[in-house]
C-alpha cells in the first residue's frame, strides 16, 4: 500500500475512530487502526467488537492495500509530525514507513485480513434526525447513566421511538433523566437499549450542526449511526428496561418555581464543602417564599437563601447537591419548576410540555438539626 494524505485529514480520521480502540484486551489486533486504500477511498476503522467506528478521509492512493497499525503509536506519530502531506508505504511483511517533510518513521503493522470488520447492518428500520438534536439529547441524559457494570441495563440508555417522538431515558438508581424530542417523520414503535459508552463517543465525534442529519438504523442486536463519511456500529444491551412510568407521579404537595442560575450558583458553592466520597446532603428548608439552603461537613459549612414562588406546603428535604447540579446544568430555561411530595419522596423537575423530566431521590435528613 502507498498513499499520501494531508496531516489534518489523518488526524481527523485517527481521532474519530480511536474511540473504538480497545484498551482492555489481550488481542493485539483490537488495539489497532485498520487503514484500507481501495477504489479512490482511504478508510480508517477501529473495532473492539462492542463498538466499531469507520470513517473516510481524503487523500491519494498510489498503490492499493491495507494495513493494521497499533493505534497508540500511530496516533502519536500523526499528532507530532508537521502540518503537511503524509506519505505511508507498507511492504508484504507489514513494515510501514511514514514520511512527512524531513521526518521518516518506521513501525511494524499487522495484516489487514486479520482485522475484525464492522458487522453488516440491514438498513430497514431507519430514523432520521438532526445532528444537533441527537447531540443535545445525549448531553441532557448521559450523566445519569450508571458506571456500575453489575447492573448492565443501567449502563445504557433507552431509546424509544413512537410516531414522531423520540424519548431517551437513563437512570442510575438515584435519579432518572428523560428527554423527549419531536422528529420530522412518524415511525412505528421501536425500543432499544444503547450502551452509554456508545452514545458518549457518538456525541464527541458528531459535528452537531442543526442543518445536518444523522441516520439511525436499528436491528435486534445492533444500532448503526451514519453521518457524513462516518459510521458507528454498536451492540445493543439485551433485556427489558425498567418501567419508570410507575416511578413518575403527577401528584405533589409542594410546587416551587425558582431562578435556575441562582439555584445552580448556590448548589455549586455548596459542593466546595463535600468530598467526592462524602454523603453529606444539602438541606433545603422551604417555607413561605424562601428556600434556605444549608450544608455542613468536616470541611466546613454554608448557609444561603433564595427567593422562590411556592404553592402548597412548607417542607424540609435533603439531596446530594451534585445530582441537582447535573440536572440544572442541562436545562436551558431561565426558571425551573420543582415538584415535591414529602421529605422522603423523590423530587421531579419538569417543564409544562414534558420535553424534559428529571427525578432525584432525596437523602434522609430526619436527624439533622434544621
Amino acid at each position: 500500500m502507498k498513499i499520501t494524505c494531508p496531516k489534518n485529514q489523518f488526524l481527523y480520521g485517527v481521532n474519530t475512530v480511536s474511540k473504538a480502540v480497545s484498551n482492555k484486551t489481550t488481542m493485539e489486533i483490537l488495539q489497532c487502526i485498520l487503514i484500507e486504500a481501495f477504489d479512490d477511498c482511504i478508510k480508517l476503522t477501529a473495532n473492539d467488537t462492542e463498538l466499531g467506528i469507520e470513517t473516510v478521509i481524503q487523500g491519494t492512493i498510489l498503490e492499493p492495500g491495507k494495513i493494521a497499525l497499533e493505534a497508540k503509536i500511530f496516533s502519536e506519530i500523526i499528532k507530532k509530525i508537521p502540518d503537511n502531506d503524509v506519505y505511508i508505504e507498507t511492504d508484504e511483511a507489514g513494515k510501514t514507513n511514514i514520511e512527512c517533510e524531513q521526518i521518516q518513521c518506521s513501525i511494524m503493522g499487522r495484516k489487514g485480513d486479520d482485522f475484525s470488520h464492522l458487522p453488516e447492518i440491514e438498513k430497514e428500520n431507519k430514523i432520521t434526525l438532526s445532528q444537533f438534536d441527537l447531540k443535545e439529547v445525549i448531553r441532557q441524559t448521559i450523566f445519569s447513566v450508571s458506571d456500575n457494570e453489575n447492573n448492565k441495563l443501567m449502563t445504557g440508555e433507552l431509546l424509544s421511538i413512537e410516531n414522531n417522538k423520540l424519548t431517551v431515558t437513563s437512570l442510575d438508581g438515584h435519579r432518572i433523566s428523560v428527554r423527549n424530542i419531536e422528529l420530522q417523520e412518524s415511525y412505528s414503535k421501536m425500543e432499544v437499549i444503547v450502551p452509554g459508552k456508545t452514545l458518549s463517543e457518538v456525541s464527541k465525534i458528531l459535528p452537531g450542526e442543526a442543518k445536518d442529519t444523522v441516520n439511525l438504523y436499528l436491528t435486534d442486536k445492533h444500532i448503526l449511526f451514519e453521518f457524513g463519511d462516518t459510521k458507528v456500529v454498536s451492540r445493543l444491551l439485551e433485556g427489558k428496561f425498567y418501567n419508570i412510568g410507575q416511578m413518575l407521579s403527577n401528584d405533589y404537595e409542594t410546587k416551587l418555581t425558582i431562578n435556575k442560575m441562582e439555584l445552580l450558583r448556590c448548589l455549586d458553592r455548596s459542593t466546595l464543602f463535600v468530598k467526592e466520597s462524602d454523603k453529606k446532603p444539602i438541606i433545603l428548608k422551604i417555607e413561605n417564599e424562601q428556600m434556605n439552603l444549608m450544608i455542613s461537613s468536616q470541611i466546613g459549612s454554608m448557609k444561603d437563601q433564595i427567593s422562590i414562588s411556592k404553592e402548597g406546603k412548607d417542607i424540609v428535604i435533603g439531596f446530594n447537591p451534585k445530582f441537582l447540579v447535573d440536572a440544572l446544568r442541562v436545562i436551558d430555561e431561565e426558571e425551573v419548576t420543582i415538584y415535591l411530595m414529602n421529605s422522603i419522596a423523590p423530587c421531579i423537575i419538569r417543564d409544562e410540555t414534558s420535553s424534559y423530566l428529571y427525578l432525584i431521590l432525596p437523602i434522609n435528613v430526619s436527624n439533622s438539626n434544621v
